[in-house]
């Protein structure tokens, strides 16, 4: 007998909250030697969100076990934590990798996973993706807050830092985006969009232009 479709989901779910668990505080303790210079509220903001991926842990196993499942039945994989081990060593890569790539990545599929599972008529677990989701939006928004905190004593310019460690660490971006959560969590369109930023690009080339020829008006007078 195969496994159902959204008891499939919902391990899948509760392994990535595990291992934000484990992410969490290991940028608790990997960060520690930083204490000084980031100050006790880092390490408090990332205790709180390691008890928040906890919480969301246990609701998903207490689903999954009414539905006669356990966390462990079925095989899962280890992308987030070789992401971890990635940016063991750079606290603003650490931020950049984790809560505004792979945290934000939640973000844009909560509302896809919530329509799937009420098409297999399980309200009960849409209603558990739709509460995590709404709490993993503030752990975005830490991890930009810090990530913002992290450029400013690095005097680095953060949307270029954080694409620049993008690139570095071979990630891709992609879409579908969660635009409205996104913005909410305050992340930049321009940093994630390729299209965005080159409408942008675009835009600033066409001020550029405008100004020149204002220019040229001017000096042809």
């Amino acid at each position: 007998m195969g496994v159902p479709l959204n008891a499939y989901m919902l391990h899948n779910l509760a392994h990535v909250e595990l291992n934000a668990i484990d992410l969490a505080w290991d940028t608790v303790v990997r960060f520690s030697p930083l204490r000084d210079t980031l100050g006790d509220g880092f390490f408090t903001d990332f205790a709180r969100v390691a008890d928040d991926e906890s919480r969301h842990f246990r609701w998903y196993s207490q689903r999954l076990a009414e539905l006669g499942f356990r966390y462990g039945d079925m095989p899962v994989h280890n992308l987030l934590w070789n992401e971890c081990a990635k940016s063991s060593s750079d606290v603003s890569a650490r931020m950049a990798v984790i809560p505004l790539v792979q945290e934000a990545r939640g973000l844009d599929a909560g509302p896809r996973l919530v329509q799937k599972l009420l098409g297999f008529a399980d309200h009960r677990s849409a209603e558990i993706v739709s509460k995590v989701a709404e709490e993993e939006l503030a752990h975005v928004s830490v991890g930009l807050y810090w990530f913002l905190k992290v450029c400013q004593m690095m005097g680095r310019v953060p949307g270029a830092t954080f694409r620049d460690l993008i690139e570095e660490y071979g990630i891709v971006v992609k879409g579908p985006f969660n635009y409205l959560s996104r913005d909410e969590a305050g992340i930049p369109r321009e940093w994630y969009d390729e299209k965005v930023k080159h409408e942008a690009a675009s835009k600033l080339s066409e001020v550029r232009l405008a100004i020149v020829v204002e220019m040229e008006k001017e000096n042809a007078g």
